[in-house]
């Protein structure tokens, strides 16, 4: 990651790249959460086009308003994502997820679905959560529309995968023509996985 472009959004679908904001996810030494205080967690809302700058600004201020709240707004943040994490990895092997677990998202799902409403704008209906703007979560909805959407898909589901390599621990929605992506970055993983093999080709027996 570079110092000017922090995140990478390699998930090719929003819930993807919200899972994704854990660096070296299962590795117990370089595992580092990008999540470390609500303005980061609002740095990469606005990153991932889930805030606007403005919307930002004003969350940033509401914040610093009630402390104690936005903490607790991020730790819920953080137990959704590790519960998203744990159902598409299982998913991405082809096992179902924990029970536990499909009920804990369930529970994100009633809590934010309540604010769903059909909307008529520029000449056509949509599905818009209508929260008042200052909410400190406000940034979740989106969030876990693109996860029900992507659960919800039969033909999509397929395509969600884990990086191979180790520990990366990355997912990601495949969406080559063969399905054949195996890495969350070639530049990245791949590229470690490609030095790796011409190195040990060249070793001697």
């Amino acid at each position: 990651m570079s110092e000017t472009n922090p995140y990478m959004m390699v998930g090719e679908r929003l819930c993807m790249d919200f899972i994704n904001t854990v660096s070296w996810r299962e590795s117990a030494e370089k595992r580092r959460d990008w999540f470390t205080s609500y303005a980061k967690l609002i740095d990469w809302s606005v990153h991932a086009e889930v805030l606007t700058a403005q919307q930002a600004q004003d969350l940033l201020i509401e914040a610093g308003e009630n402390p104690s709240q936005a903490e607790e707004v991020l730790k819920q943040v953080i137990e959704m994502r590790e519960v998203m994490y744990r159902m598409f990895k299982s998913i991405s092997k082809k096992t179902s997820p924990d029970e536990q677990d499909l009920a804990c998202f369930n529970e994100y799902v009633n809590h934010f679905y309540r604010s769903l409403q059909v909307i008529h704008e520029k000449d056509q209906y949509m599905l818009k959560f209508k929260q008042p703007e200052k909410n400190l979560d406000t940034m979740l909805p989106p969030i876990l529309q693109s996860a029900v959407n992507l659960l919800v898909s039969k033909t999509e589901l397929v395509r969600v995968k884990q990086c191979e390599g180790d520990p990366c621990g990355w997912l990601f929605f495949d969406t080559s023509r063969n399905r054949s992506r195996r890495w969350c970055s070639m530049a990245d993983c791949g590229n470690r996985a490609k030095v790796r093999r011409f190195y040990q080709k060249g070793k001697c027996p």
